[in-house]
């Protein structure tokens, strides 16, 4: 009881110290730090001390980011942070979503300390709840990152047909690759316009339309987005893009059909369980009332 005490009001004043760091009324600037920006070859950064938010991030996230990534992959999540981030936009980098989620981790085990303290739990339940109550802490912003990627490859899996009859019909009335593209991620609103916007950015620092388009074909990762990437690869060298991109953008409306066909089966089937299962239960009443009262009637007899 007391060593976990002694614990949080050590947690609680590094955390008030860090706090309190930040603002310039508790912590005057000193004079080295305030003229080292004007110092050729210092080595110092503009507002940087030796005990600060700063200074605790670049020491923690290193260790966040590898204990987070071994206790994602215990979990069976083998794609990379760094994938899913940069998939549905994040402006947060692996480290500093690694630092705020070890963080989430460890007041998630404070709060479960707090409550099996309160709760005066026997040590094996104590234990139980402060570990249930940081993997709890963990689970739940790894899974609001996976939620939110695969989310965004739906919706850009259902944007697709659109996107690639768009293309298809710039392209056949003489618009170029890249200006198509670049028409479609100024005018759109979707996920798909977002990452075209992205493509166009990766063409004007150097990229090829290409291999720009590989790249967003890679982040998505989805086989209709591959497909459509691979005819749009050939730019340079088919005469009759427009066509081929049309085509292409019918069957991926078609694939998209199908699987909505098959939603809509899916959730019929799961329709008639509630039905069958009522159905069920008064139908085995009605025959076990004459079955029991047969027994009753040759038993005694």
């Amino acid at each position: 009881m007391g060593r976990i005490l002694v614990l949080i009001g050590l947690s609680a004043t590094a955390g008030l110290t860090l706090l309190f760091s930040e603002l310039r009324w508790f912590r005057r600037p000193r004079l080295a730090d305030r003229l080292s920006p004007y110092v050729p070859g210092s080595p110092r950064a503009p507002g940087s001390r030796m005990f600060s938010v700063e200074t605790f991030r670049e020491v923690v996230a290193p260790l966040s980011e590898m204990l987070g990534e071994r206790i994602a992959r215990a979990f069976g999540v083998n794609e990379d942070l760094s994938v899913r981030l940069r998939r549905v936009h994040s402006p947060l980098d692996v480290a500093t979503f690694r630092v705020r989620q070890i963080g989430t981790t460890a007041t998630a085990m404070v709060a479960g300390s707090l409550v099996a303290l309160a709760f005066d739990l026997s040590p094996p339940l104590a234990m139980l709840a402060v570990a249930g109550s940081a993997l709890l802490g963990f689970l739940v912003q790894e899974q609001r990152v996976a939620s939110a990627s695969a989310d965004w490859q739906r919706r850009v899996f259902l944007e697709l047909p659109v996107v690639a009859e768009q293309l298809g019909m710039l392209t056949a009335a003489g618009w170029s690759l890249s200006a198509a593209i670049r028409r479609i991620s100024s005018r759109g609103s979707g996920n798909c316009a977002a990452d075209l916007h992205r493509v166009t950015e990766r063409i004007g620092q150097g990229l090829s339309e290409a291999d720009a388009l590989q790249e967003w074909a890679r982040l998505v990762d989805i086989d209709a987005l591959d497909r459509l990437v691979a005819i749009l690869s050939l730019n340079r060298e088919a005469a009759d893009l427009g066509r081929l991109v049309s085509e292409e953008a019918r069957a991926i409306r078609r694939e998209a059909q199908r699987e909505l066909i098959e939603a809509i089966e899916q959730r019929n089937q799961q329709v008639w369980i509630p039905v069958t299962v009522a159905a069920l239960i008064p139908g085995a009443l009605l025959m076990g009332v004459p079955f029991i009262d047969a027994l009753t009637l040759f038993s005694s007899s």
